[in-house]
């Protein structure tokens, strides 16, 4: 029975790695990436509530004579 010859294998194992290596760079490369965030502005904008807008009992002071 002959033996498996694995004196080639070495280099067969490193060359494949190499090629694979090389085909991502040039993969990721190609692709084309958002820029880096920038920062925005946290101010804060008021929303109007449409109770904010009217007039209701609740707004009324306490000593008016309506009761």
């Amino acid at each position: 029975m002959p033996q498996l010859d694995t004196s080639t294998w070495f280099i067969t194992i490193i060359s494949s790695m190499i090629t694979l290596f090389i085909l991502f760079q040039l993969k990721v490369s190609s692709q084309t990436f958002p820029l880096a965030p920038s920062p925005k502005s946290l101010k804060t904008m008021k929303v109007k509530t449409p109770w904010e807008s009217k007039w209701t009992k609740i707004y009324l002071p306490h000593s008016s004579p309506q009761q």
